[in-house]
């Protein structure tokens, strides 16, 4: 199955005192081109999902933004007992030792000892980077594969469209090849005829004739131009079977198609294999712009 390069996917999770959203989508590109937005401090966290990317994408410009805001619960305060036991401990021993020695200290408020170090922790738990990077690579990944979904259906969208337009091809081919042929017979009618004019219908050369013939049909010859483009039909329907990431080789395949057809059209001579010659560049012009969008 091919897959488009272009796609997007949405998702929201929570963990660890923190919430966050992301987004990821992707248009057309030459190359892969990662782009990642993603908030500072959680170390690994890029590389993680950097290589995660190009595990499953080999084309198309695709751009990861990455939200962290902190919940709400993870803004209130616990008290440590322990802690504020051992403060007050040294509190004590403290005033005890001012008193041995004369000294009248100000009372001790109850700010100046949440002040202390660890007396209050967050509420919540706010998780330390590691666990918090763990949440936010396992959830990533229902985001990827909703993301790859969408490849995979524009794909099938793709393969339905550009195998119409080969189809298509194919017949106008089978029709060109048609129409040259009874040019041929046109061509030597319409030789006899201007002889005729010039010189008398008695007096024609039939030997002149099949020579002039034979040049005319060495410079308008066409069997090539139509064996190519029935190979071309037989390797774009290979590279479709085939699937995976084949939009480079389809892309060059369609400017060899289109280089037929023009040459096609610059020996044609006749009027309706021009016309043919001309719908199938117009149904080449149209794959190209689907295969353009296929990884």
């Amino acid at each position: 199955m091919i897959r488009s390069m272009t796609a997007f996917a949405a998702g929201k999770g929570a963990a660890h005192g923190q919430a966050w959203s992301w987004d990821l989508r992707a248009v057309n590109g030459r190359g892969l081109d990662l782009r990642l937005r993603l908030p500072e401090g959680i170390e690994g966290l890029e590389a993680a999902l950097r290589a995660r990317l190009q595990e499953v994408a080999s084309r198309g410009s695709l751009t990861l933004n990455l939200r962290l805001e902190r919940r709400a619960e993870a803004e209130a305060v616990d008290l440590d007992a322990g802690r504020l036991d051992a403060v007050l401990r040294a509190v004590g021993a403290v005033q005890a030792r001012a008193a041995a020695q004369g000294l009248d200290l100000a009372p001790v408020r109850a700010t100046d000892l949440m002040a202390m170090r660890g007396v209050l922790t967050e509420g919540g738990g706010t998780a330390d980077a590691a666990a918090l990077r763990a949440a936010l690579i396992a959830d990533f990944e229902p985001l990827l594969e909703d993301f790859l979904a969408m490849r995979a259906s524009e794909g099938r969208t793709l393969d339905a469209a550009i195998r119409r337009e080969i189809d298509l091809v194919e017949r106008l081919t089978g029709e060109a090849a048609a129409a040259a042929g009874d040019r041929e017979a046109a061509a030597a009618e319409a030789l006899r005829a201007a002889l005729a004019r010039l010189r008398g219908a008695a007096e024609i050369d039939e030997t002149r004739i099949a020579q002039e013939l034979a040049l005319i049909a060495v410079k308008s010859d066409v069997t090539e131009e139509l064996d190519r483009l029935a190979a071309h039909v037989e390797a774009a329907r290979a590279l479709l079977d085939a699937g995976g990431p084949v939009g480079r080789k389809l892309d060059f395949l369609s400017q060899e198609f289109n280089r037929e057809a023009n040459t096609l059209c610059s020996k044609s001579g006749d009027t309706a294999l021009t016309r043919i010659g001309l719908e199938i560049k117009a149904a080449v012009d149209r794959m190209r712009e689907q295969v353009q969008n296929v990884e």
